[in-house]
C-alpha cells in the first residue's frame, strides 16, 4: 500500500473543492503547459477562465468579491500546482497582492482592484526586488515624488513576477529617501495608463519557465496621488512586513505538495523501471531511499499542517513562519535530488515532471527571502 499524505485540515467539503480546482488544473493548465514554457508565459485567458470558476482571491470575502473563503481554500490551488510542477499561473503572487489591498488598502481601493482580480480580469503583481537591492529594502532605489497631485515614478524593477501580464502593480518606491526604510510606500499602478511604464525582457531562468518573470522600467510614470495603497506615505514597510508569515506559509505549503509531487513519480517509475532483472524497486537502497524522503514529507506535513492551523487562529508570527520556509524549502531540495537520482539519465530530461522540479525548486530557496534570510529572522529571536 502507497504511504498516504493526509492533511490535517481537510474535511468533505474542502475535498470537493479540490476536485474541481484538479480538474480546471489537468483541463485548462496541464495541456498547455509545454506550449507555455517554450512562450515564457500561461497568457490571460486562463486567469479569466479561472476567474469565472470562482478559483482565485478564495480567501477574500464575498464583500470584495472574493470567495469567503480561507487560506486553506489557496494552499489546495497552490498545492495541486505545485505536485504537478506547473509554475506559469503564480496564483501565490496574485493572492499576496490581493491581501495587500486587503489588509492595509482605503475602502475605495478595495473595491476598486479586489472584485477585479478574484474575476482574473487583471493580474496582480508586486515591483519590489532591483537590480542592486533584494532582501534589502533599504536599498531600493525607484524614486516616487508628489507633483501636483501626482506621484512621479522613476526606478527599475526586476525579477518580478507575472510581470508582463499583470494589470495592477504594487511598486515599492521611496517617497521619502531621507528616512531609510520609513519613507517607503506602495503605488498602485495600472499599465494600460501609465506612460512611461515599460516591461522589459521576460527572464530566462532555469525553471519555472512557463512563469512570466521580468523587468519592469518607470519614465516619469505619472501616478495619481490617490494610488498610494492605504493613503499615507512611509508605510510601506510595515505594509511589507505585515503579510511575511501569508507569504512563507504558502512558500512552505507549495514546497511539501511538491515534494508529495516528487514522491509519487519516483515511487510508480522505480515500480516499472528494471535492470538486472528487476525494477529498482526491488533493490534495498531504493527503497531505503523512498523510506527516508517518505518520512520528511510526513514529518514536514505535521510541521506545515500546524502553521496553517496557527495562520487559521491568528497566531503565526514571523519566526515560525520563517521556519516553515527555511525547513520545508531546504527539504525540498534534498528529497527532489534524490527523485532525480533514482531516476537515473532519464531524471535529466525535461520530458519527465522530474526534472522540471528540480529545476523549478532551486528558486524556492532564494525568493520570498532567502535561506539566509530566513535564519537571520530565526536567530534574532534566539
Amino acid at each position: 500500500m502507497p504511504i498516504a499524505f493526509q492533511r490535517a485540515w481537510d474535511d468533505q467539503d474542502l475535498a470537493d473543492y479540490r476536485n474541481t480546482v484538479v480538474r480546471f488544473i489537468e483541463t485548462e493548465i496541464l495541456p498547455h503547459d509545454e506550449e507555455a514554457r517554450r512562450r515564457g508565459d500561461v497568457g490571460h485567458a486562463v486567469w479569466r477562465k479561472a476567474g469565472a470558476l470562482g478559483l482565485l482571491c478564495t480567501d477574500i470575502p464575498e464583500a470584495y468579491g472574493g470567495g469567503g473563503g480561507d487560506f486553506r481554500h489557496e494552499a489546495i490551488f497552490f498545492e495541486e500546482l505545485g505536485r504537478r510542477s506547473l509554475t506559469g499561473m503564480c496564483t501565490s503572487v496574485h493572492s499576496i497582492v490581493a491581501h495587500y489591498f486587503l489588509n492595509h488598502g482605503t475602502e475605495e481601493q478595495k473595491r476598486d482592484y479586489l472584485p477585479r482580480m478574484a474575476r482574473g480580469e487583471i493580474v496582480g503583481a508586486i515591483a519590489m526586488t532591483e537590480p542592486g537591492a533584494g532582501s534589502d529594502l533599504q536599498g531600493v532605489r525607484t524614486r516616487a515624488e508628489l507633483r501636483d497631485g501626482h506621484y512621479v515614478l522613476n526606478g527599475a524593477k526586476t525579477f518580478i513576477s507575472n510581470g508582463l501580464l499583470a494589470g495592477v502593480v504594487l511598486v515599492v518606491a521611496k517617497t521619502d529617501p531621507a528616512q531609510g526604510a520609513r519613507g517607503t510606500s506602495i503605488l498602485i499602478v495600472e499599465p494600460e495608463q501609465c506612460e512611461g511604464y515599460r516591461v522589459g525582457r521576460v527572464l530566462d531562468k532555469i525553471g519555472l519557465k512557463a512563469q512570466d518573470t521580468s523587468e519592469l522600467f518607470f519614465d516619469d510614470v505619472r501616478v495619481p496621488a490617490g494610488q498610494l495603497l492605504g493613503g499615507r506615505e512611509g508605510q510601506g514597510f510595515f505594509q511589507l512586513m505585515a503579510d511575511l508569515p501569508y507569504e512563507r506559509l504558502m512558500l512552505g505549503v507549495v514546497a511539501l505538495a511538491a515534494m508529495e509531487g516528487a514522491y509519487e513519480a519516483t515511487r510508480a517509475y522505480v515500480h516499472e523501471r528494471k535492470a538486472f532483472g528487476k525494477t529498482i524497486a526491488d533493490f534495498q537502497n531504493t527503497r531505503f531511499k523512498l523510506a527516508e524522503i517518505a518520512t520528511q514529507i510526513k514529518v514536514g506535513r505535521a510541521f506545515i499542517d500546524r502553521c496553517v492551523a496557527d495562520f487559521l487562529a491568528g497566531g503565526l508570527d514571523t519566526v515560525t513562519a520563517s521556519m516553515a520556509k527555511l525547513w520545508s524549502t531546504e527539504a525540498q531540495g534534498r528529497v527532489v535530488d534524490e527523485c532525480v537520482q533514482l531516476f537515473g539519465g532519464y531524471g535529466y530530461m525535461n520530458e519527465y515532471l522530474i526534472a522540471r522540479m528540480y529545476a523549478d525548486a532551486r528558486i524556492q530557496r532564494i525568493y520570498g527571502g532567502t535561506s539566509e534570510i530566513m535564519k537571520e529572522v530565526i536567530a534574532r529571536a534566539i
